[in-house]
């Protein structure tokens, strides 16, 4: 838990590296929607467009205005790559913002800076939806994507998964997490909580799961493709984007009135104890734009590894793999896994590693290999 902390408030609030190797910063807004460009001192005439993953509403600082952010683009800067990254006009779920407000920062790169001679869309998380939303809907003006531990399931997929969770659980173990009759009710609004005000509600609701039954936590947690140490986090990071969806969509976009849950050890039992909640008419409608298609024709270099928290393999990889192959589209995803133990948990080299896999399909046009990345 404690290295998962440090993870996060590294994307999200701490930088630990300076600005080495840049030469020039571009900043400003277009519509609404904070930029920044890092130029390297060996800037080739080449861009990667950047897309950052989901960000709790009232996160500060911003993901490109992070000091941490030139060094999490060291991959793409040491290849003499631009690196072009909108913070979005909203926070949250974002997932159509994001994929428009990075259509327009790259027409303003184009506009100012001239054409690129070779363009690739890069994304981490929420962010490697976005990847994949481009590639869907914009893939016209790209090479490649590579999307990083991406939704690349349709987000009402994604995040129903975590409604699941809290029906579950809240059955199983009354009054230790938010009910979802709370989290969808807008004249109870709260607001989000950031990472290290979560952390001390981590650490109760684990105590309290302990307390209540561990075997049986262990039991929902691995339901959910969880480790047990990982139920309570994921437990408050679903609680605000549910949230946040909530207040986005108007109310609850679910409706798990008719479901039948399995998996657990005593599947009766969760079936009469889970919260059930009926969808409020027309919420579904937030997940409608940009929603995933898999109608690809560039290619595409997926990322993941072995254990992730929020999006497990089977959401990023084997549903986006089914999507494209209804298509037949297949010949256009390779997926490379790692054995990172946490949500987009990445070293630099691997980063580069599939960055250079994805180049050299694009150049060479032979397909680059599925593999483990060491």
């Amino acid at each position: 838990m404690k290295n998962l902390l440090c993870f996060f408030l590294l994307l999200s609030s701490v930088g630990l590296f300076a600005q080495s190797g840049v030469a020039k910063i571009d900043t400003g807004i277009i519509k609404g929607a904070k930029y920044r460009i890092l130029f390297p001192e060996n800037w080739k005439g080449k861009l990667v467009m950047y897309a950052h993953g989901y960000e709790f509403m009232g996160a500060s600082p911003r993901q490109s205005q992070n000091p941490g952010f030139i060094s999490n683009m060291k991959p793409f800067l040491d290849r003499g790559f631009a690196v072009a990254a909108s913070d979005y006009s909203k926070q949250g779920y974002a997932m159509p913002e994001g994929i428009e407000d990075t259509e327009a920062l790259r027409n303003y790169f184009v506009k100012t800076y001239g054409k690129p001679d070779s363009t690739f869309m890069v994304g981490h998380s929420m962010g490697g939806g976005i990847t994949l939303g481009i590639m869907e809907n914009y893939g016209q003006s790209y090479m490649g994507g590579l999307p990083l531990c991406p939704l690349s399931s349709r987000p009402y997929l994604q995040v129903r998964k975590e409604f699941d969770l809290y029906a579950t659980f809240n059955g199983l173990f009354p009054g230790i997490a938010s009910k979802l009759s709370d989290i969808f009710d807008l004249n109870k609004p709260v607001a989000a909580m950031s990472f290290r005000e979560m952390m001390p509600r981590v650490a109760a609701i684990r105590k309290a799961i302990v307390a209540k039954d561990s075997l049986l936590g262990l039991a929902v947690a691995k339901r959910f493709d969880l480790k047990f140490d990982d139920l309570a986090f994921t437990l408050m990071f679903s609680e605000n984007v549910l949230r946040d969806v909530a207040q986005k969509a108007k109310g609850n976009p679910f409706d798990n009135t008719n479901t039948v849950y399995s998996g657990f050890p005593n599947d009766k039992e969760v079936n009469l104890k889970a919260e059930r909640l009926a969808a409020t008419p027309g919420a579904d409608k937030l997940f409608v734009a940009y929603d995933r298609t898999g109608n690809v024709d560039k290619p595409i270099v997926l990322m993941h590894t072995l254990y992730d928290q929020l999006i497990p393999p089977n959401y990023a990889v084997t549903n986006y793999e089914n999507m494209l192959q209804g298509r037949g589209k297949s010949q256009f995803l390779t997926v490379l896994y790692t054995n990172g133990q946490a949500h987009c948990q990445f070293t630099p080299q691997q980063t580069g590693v599939a960055f250079d896999a994805l180049r050299s399909w694009v150049k060479t046009g032979k397909k680059a290999q599925a593999r483990f990345l060491e």
